[in-house]
C-alpha cells in the first residue's frame, strides 16, 4: 500500500514549518510559489497519495508520474491533482517557476463548493493537465496573485473569495485544450472506483428527509454497478488507500456537516435523513471520523 502524505507532513517536510488552522473545521487552504519548495537542497518528491487537493501552475519541462500514467509537459501548464490517485513531480530542467495551492475537501465543501470537485478534472481518470497560451498564462497567473493577497488579508468573507479562484480556475481549465503525452491508460480498477464515485456524488444532497439516503453499504453500489462487492471493494481500496465503507461513511459524513451548519433539520433529522436508523449510530460514527459530537460541531458553527 501506498503511503499517505498529510497536510502536517507536507509542511514538515517541505516548508520546515507547521501553520495555524490545520485542524479547524473550516478545513485548510494555502498558496505558493513553486520556488519555495522546489530550492536546491530540498527533499525530493516522493509518490505518494496526499490527502488535500493541489492546483498548479509550473512552467518550463516537467514530468508528472500519477496512477498508472506518465506525462510530460513543456510550457506553461494547468495541473490538478486529487487526494484519490498517488503522484510525484520530476522536473526535467533546473530552473522551474511558477505557483500551487493546496486544499483540504472541508474547506471547498463550505458553501456548496462541493460541487466544484465533480469537475472532469477532479476526478479519478480525468484530464490533470491543460498547456496554456501567453494570454492564457497571464491570466492564471493573475488569479493565483489574487489568492496570495487575499490569504493576507483580513477580510471576514475571504475564504469565499479564495472558493471562487479555485472554481474560476478549474472552469477556466475546462475551456482550454488538454495537453498530455500518455504512456498508459487506467487500468480496470481506476475506471470502477470513478464510476462509483460518481455514483456517491450523486446520491447528495438528500432532497428531503422523505427521500432518505438508502445506499449506505458497498453492496449497495456493487449491485447498482453490476459487479461483485469484492470486485469494489478491491478496486476502491487499491486506488484511493480506504475501504468502500470508509469511503462511504466520510461522504455521508461530509453531507451530516453540511446540514449541521446550513440547515435547520434537528440532529436525529439528519441522521435519519442519512440512512441511520438510531442517532446513536450517527453519533458514533460522526464522532469516529471528526472527533466531536454532531451536537458540539453544530455550536461550534453556529
Amino acid at each position: 500500500m501506498l503511503p499517505q502524505e498529510n497536510l502536517q507532513q507536507f509542511y514538515s517536510d517541505k516548508l520546515s514549518a507547521r501553520p495555524n488552522g490545520l485542524d479547524e473545521i473550516t478545513g485548510h487552504f494555502n498558496v505558493f510559489r513553486i520556488e519555495e519548495c522546489a530550492a536546491p537542497g530540498m527533499p525530493p518528491f516522493k509518490y505518494t497519495r496526499k490527502d488535500f487537493y493541489k492546483l498548479c501552475l509550473i512552467r518550463g519541462r516537467n514530468r508528472y508520474h500519477y496512477a498508472d500514467k506518465s506525462i510530460e509537459l513543456n510550457g506553461p501548464t494547468l495541473i490538478f491533482f486529487n487526494p484519490f490517485v498517488p503522484y510525484s513531480w520530476e522536473p526535467l530542467e533546473p530552473d522551474v517557476s511558477g505557483y500551487f495551492c493546496l486544499f483540504t475537501k472541508t474547506f471547498i465543501d463550505q458553501n456548496g463548493g462541493a460541487q466544484v470537485t465533480s469537475l472532469p478534472m477532479y476526478e479519478i481518470g480525468g484530464k490533470l493537465a491543460y498547456q496554456l497560451g501567453a494570454d492564457e498564462e497571464e491570466h492564471v497567473s493573475y488569479v493565483f496573485k489574487r489568492m496570495f493577497e487575499e490569504v493576507q488579508s483580513d477580510y471576514a468573507l475571504k475564504n469565499d473569495l479564495i472558493r471562487n479562484y479555485i472554481t474560476e480556475l478549474s472552469h477556466f481549465a475546462l475551456k482550454a485544450e488538454p495537453s498530455e503525452t500518455l504512456y498508459q491508460h487506467p487500468d480496470a480498477r481506476s475506471r470502477l472506483t470513478t464510476v462509483f464515485t460518481a455514483l456517491l456524488e450523486r446520491q447528495f444532497p438528500v432532497p428531503a428527509v422523505s427521500a432518505r439516503f438508502t445506499m449506505r453499504y458497498p453492496k449497495d453500489f456493487a449491485d447498482q454497478l453490476a459487479v461483485h462487492v469484492n470486485s469494489l471493494n478491491r478496486a476502491v481500496k487499491e486506488i484511493t488507500g480506504k475501504t468502500t465503507s470508509e469511503f462511504i461513511a466520510e461522504r455521508i459524513i461530509c453531507e451530516a456537516k453540511i446540514l449541521l451548519k446550513y440547515s435547520d433539520m434537528n440532529i436525529s433529522e439528519i441522521s435519519f435523513a442519512l440512512g441511520f436508523d438510531e442517532p446513536s449510530h450517527f453519533n458514533t460514527v460522526f464522532k469516529r471520523i471528526e472527533k466531536c459530537s454532531p451536537s458540539t460541531y453544530r455550536a461550534q458553527k453556529t
